[in-house]
């Protein structure tokens, strides 16, 4: 029974309060990323009724981080600290300026007695700093801390996080999310990939079939922008705006000029007709032309829509079949490196250079290599060349769902005791080598259309954001055993306000229930993640197709959905049903249980049907994709429905 995960995460807990050396006084907080240092003190912080942030005048920074953690700590706690300058009294968060070498751009220190002292080289150290307290304080209880010195400092520098959302839309507040969630663990780098194709073996090998999408509002082509899911440049401004104030950076994707199949359905003469459309010509003038004006409508102008220091211009996985064309190629490398440079910004490119061996110059210094596979770009040798990488291996850290390839989840027990960014492939640097900036993961959403919602994603990403989070971090020097770190990781929320997977409460037990659940009407709850469990009683009456039981933001469940009348659910664009119809006057006690693996339908406590992933089969019976159905069940409001329903519960796991 999955029950038992709860009682082993309270079982681990306390074996490793038990294991604590004898003169340790307050033992070492646990936060994500592991903190590097803690020297304990005795006794614990007690926030009293008046409690106050204090920060220096005049520094608008750090003013800024003191208003964000009063509102995270109002969002997580419900309490309001006053911000304020001048002196501080006992039970105060008191912010300040100081430098240290040893805590570097990021670092910072705190010391927890009557009041907690934080200090850091710049604000982003301080903001760090207010991430590690509420994280504490979410598990010791928001009105006090244990005392004792903390410092803290990153291995590496840039510590990201790439989604795919070319081939999957993903809505602009799911990314909104990521962004808090993401700072919340210290993570500062979130790449966006705007666009990119299926595969045409899934389309009956008809590149003009094939499923293509661009994701941003474009004013310079218009028709170029997908109609299924697209970014206003306003929205994709506002989600930079609030990952600055978050010490987040966005680094957006335009992925060229291979995975450009939805320029080449824009502009058909611009395609390969050699190596296929999803390349574009790097022999015809115009595919520059095209792609100039493209970037520059994003990267010009006075208040560009890429506001970050930093671009990726993708560059990967081009033919390399004929010499001529790689040495075309790393002209194309080099030319848009220097076309993205030409507005200031940083270039980011998809390691190719040992695929592309040639000898047309390529432009390294000052830009970041995305070193993902060796034998596409050696990273010994890219570094040789003057290149900077991010540590991206494809072999361990790619997901791609439910695809059977690369990892559906990544082996976070692996990554947790063996990994670093200095392991790239199976090339091991030094620890914290300055050739290497950092780490990075990523989702690929390769099979288009194979019903993974984003529940689904942020279901994979969770586990291995907050694994990863400690390795770029803390690197080699994590301490805690990895069963005792998944145990208590899974207690931590996911950020102030921030609840994606729907999760209630942290032990088994029933979270929701109504004698009679009511149309029409609010919860007080959103929806609920896997594992669930709905029960409720029906005596039901004729309904209108299109009836819903209960609706959230992201899903609703239909008592008669809208095309057949069959009990069902849609989300992500998906319709699913139950081949089960409520009738006029029949009665029935309903189960519904949920997993990341399936929904499962019983009536009257017997098994009705179990809807789960199956195989979809293209291109006469040669290429398959499997196809997912899943829940996160919504909660938030009740619809309008006619049948009597009674003893309605909801449970955070399976009762199966």
């Amino acid at each position: 029974m999955k029950i038992l995960n709860v009682f082993c995460v309270l079982f681990l807990s306390v074996l490793f309060a038990s294991n604590l050396k004898a003169d340790e006084v307050n033992p070492k907080p646990f936060v994500i990323p592991e903190l590097k240092e803690w020297k304990s003190g005795k006794g614990t912080f007690q926030l009293n009724e008046s409690g106050k942030i204090i920060y220096p005048e005049g520094n608008k920074q750090l003013q800024k981080v003191a208003n964000l953690f009063a509102d995270d700590y109002y969002t997580m706690f419900g309490k309001r600290l006053q911000v304020a300058t001048g002196k501080s009294s006992a039970g105060d968060f008191v912010f300040s300026i100081s430098k240290d070498k040893k805590l570097g751009k990021e670092g910072y220190s705190i010391n927890i007695s009557d009041k907690v002292v934080v200090s850091a080289p710049e604000a982003i150290g301080v903001f760090w700093a207010t991430r590690t307290l509420l994280q504490i304080s979410e598990q010791s209880g928001q009105l006090q801390l244990p005392c004792g010195q903390i410092t803290d400092y990153p291995d590496y520098e840039l510590r990201g996080f790439m989604l795919d959302c070319g081939r999957k839309f993903i809505p602009i507040s799911f990314l909104r999310d990521y962004v808090k969630m993401m700072a919340y663990y210290k993570m500062n780098a979130f790449q966006i990939h705007l666009n990119d194709n299926g595969f045409p073996q899934f389309f009956e090998n008809n590149w003009d079939k094939t499923y293509a999408a661009f994701r941003l509002e474009s004013e310079t082509y218009p028709e170029l922008t997908a109609q299924d899911g697209f970014y206003t440049k306003k929205e994709f401004i506002e989600l930079q705006k609030l990952a600055e104030e978050n010490f987040v950076e966005i680094i957006p994707e335009i992925d060229i000029p291979a995975h450009s199949l939805a320029f080449s359905h824009y502009k058909p003469e611009i395609g390969s007709k050699e190596y296929g459309m999803d390349h574009l010509d790097l022999f015809n003038p115009e595919t520059y032309n095209f792609l100039d004006n493209l970037l520059k409508e994003y990267l010009g102008g006075d208040e560009p829509v890429f506001r970050g220091k930093r671009m990726h211009v993708g560059t990967d996985e081009y033919s390399n079949k004929k010499q001529e064309v790689v040495e075309k190629f790393r002209y194309f490398t080099d030319y848009y490196i220097r076309y993205v440079e030409s507005f200031g910004k940083q270039a980011c490119i998809w390691g190719a250079l040992t695929h592309a061996r040639g000898g047309t110059p390529v432009k390294s210094d000052n830009v970041l290599m995305w070193a993902w596979h060796n034998n596409y770009a050696q990273p010994d040798t890219m570094i040789q060349q003057g290149y900077k990488l991010v540590s991206i291996p494809d072999g361990l850290l790619y997901i791609v769902p439910a695809a059977g390839y690369y990892y559906d989840y990544l082996n976070t027990k692996k990554l947790y005791n063996e990994w670093t960014p200095a392991r790239i492939g199976k090339k091991v640097f030094a620890e914290k080598d300055p050739n290497i900036a950092g780490g990075m993961f990523a989702v690929w959403n390769d099979h288009v259309g194979n019903g993974i919602s984003t529940k689904d994603i942020h279901h994979r990403v969770l586990p291995a954001l907050h694994t990863l989070a400690v390795k770029m971090w803390t690197g080699n020097g994590v301490t805690l055993e990895y069963d005792i770190f998944d145990a208590k990781r899974k207690l931590l929320s996911e950020a102030p306000g921030v609840n994606i997977a729907g999760k209630i409460g942290n032990t088994p037990s029933l979270v929701y229930s109504q004698p009679i659940l009511a149309a029409n009407t609010q919860t007080g709850h959103t929806e609920i993640g896997y594992d669930y469990t709905v029960r409720f009683e029906i005596e039901g009456v004729e309904e209108n197709k299109g009836t819903v039981l209960l609706s959230s933001p992201n899903a609703v469940f239909y008592l008669s959905d809208p095309i057949k009348g069959l009990l069902g659910f849609s989300r992500d664009g998906y319709l699913y049903t139950f081949n089960y119809r409520v009738k006029k006057g029949s009665k029935a006690e309903i189960k519904i249980c949920g997993d990341n693996k399936a929904i499962r339908l019983y009536i009257d406590d017997r098994l009705k049907e179990d809807l789960k992933m199956r195989k979809i089969w293209f291109n006469e019976g040669k290429a398959s994709i499997n196809y997912v159905i899943t829940l996160v069940f919504p909660l938030e409001k009740t619809g309008d429905f006619k049948s009597r329903i009674s003893a309605f519960e909801v449970y955070n796991y399976c009762d199966e």
